[in-house]
């Protein structure tokens, strides 16, 4: 299937674009998708629709405080969102100014510590290297403790408010425990610990993978043919203990369910063919079509996302062209609030849409 960009445009009123969180994390609707069919429902109905032995697989990261407001030695402002921290004194960021800095140019940040830009970098150099030479204060010892002391939570760019107090509790998920990520992975948001409690009493299994969401997944496709755009490269882990639950619930027919299409890039770029994954850290810039044959997972709990986005190709390969064209539309003449703090959707890979599991409808 030969597509462009076009092809996953779509039109959405500014008003479905959800600026808040549901009252409570699991207030959401769920779209369940399962081929040409839709059923509307709300996200508490998400137990019933799984079985004893499916597997959920959640990604752990937890968003850091990335970004900062400063200013070039030449007095210019600069506001500097990390794309990941790579040691104490080192990180890669996007940088918003009139004019980018120079290579060796320093910047004030925070009003707080100095860093220097050392160069571009990136795939398309559109990411800067920061190296960190000054900082006032003894606690101030790396990248990670300035973040949290100076830095903000860095909501994604169609939320219009600042971070807020609530923000900082409701923009990560009840399971973060692995910072270093500059948005959230949002799927994961709707679920709160009753929710997670009550699929382990179902015989619900639960596992978890690290993907470092980077500032990168906001990166527009800036190609007609998407077969010519490159994804940013993101880190990921998969613990020896998902491994061996993925193939354990293989054995015995269970199936792999990703909360999230970060948990489910990791799992993909470390898969097997057999649906077995390799433990073990690693780094991924897969970039997820139509017409890509999944290997590992099943099904996709995910939220509706961007026109023109990687993930919206990403859902449209799992769950077919035609099938998420027609999702996205009834999504929007029904009301769907969309993005981070939007409602959900229940996803069935496409290859598998038989009668078996036309049950979970």
């Amino acid at each position: 299937m030969s597509l462009s960009l076009d092809d996953f445009d779509f039109p959405l009123p500014p008003e479905l674009i959800a600026q808040h969180p549901a009252a409570e994390r699991t207030g959401s609707r769920l779209l369940h998708i399962c081929g040409q069919q839709r059923v509307d429902r709300k996200f508490t109905d998400l137990p019933g629709l799984l079985r004893a032995g499916d597997l959920l697989i959640f990604n752990d990261t937890r968003v850091i405080k990335a970004r900062f407001f400063g200013v070039k030695e030449t007095g210019g402002q600069v506001e500097i969102m990390l794309e990941r921290i790579v040691d104490a004194t080192h990180a890669i960021c996007q940088i918003r100014a009139s004019k980018a800095p120079k290579p060796g140019c320093l910047l004030k940040l925070a009003d707080a510590f100095t860093v220097r830009m050392s160069g571009r970098t990136g795939t398309d150099g559109d990411f800067f290297a920061l190296e960190l030479v000054d900082r006032n204060k003894p606690g101030d010892a790396d990248f990670w403790a300035l973040s949290e002391r100076y830095g903000k939570l860095p909501l994604p760019p169609y939320i219009e408010h600042p971070a807020e107090g609530a923000d900082e509790t409701r923009y990560q998920t009840v399971y973060a425990r692995e910072p270093g990520a500059v948005a959230a992975p949002t799927a994961g948001l709707h679920f709160d610990e009753a929710m997670l409690e009550t699929l382990r009493a179902q015989g619900i299994h639960t596992a978890f993978v690290t993907l470092h969401v980077g500032a990168g997944t906001y990166r527009p496709v800036r190609v007609e043919k998407i077969a010519d755009h490159r994804m940013h490269s993101e880190r990921y882990d998969i613990p020896a203990s998902t491994a061996e639950a993925i193939a354990a619930t293989r054995a015995a027919g269970g199936r792999v369910i990703a909360v999230g299409t970060t948990s489910l890039r990791a799992l993909e770029s470390a898969g097997n063919p057999d649906g077995t994954v390799n433990a073990g850290p690693a780094e991924t810039n897969i970039f997820i079509t139509p017409g890509y044959r999944f290997k590992v997972v099943d099904r996709l709990i995910t939220n509706f996302h961007l026109p023109k986005s990687t993930l919206l190709m990403l859902v449209s390969a799992f769950s077919g062209y035609d099938n998420m064209r027609a999702a996205y539309t009834h999504a929007v003449a029904e009301r769907y609030r969309f993005f981070s703090y939007g409602d959900a959707m229940l996803l069935e890979r496409a290859e598998q849409q038989t009668g078996q599991d036309s049950d979970a409808i």
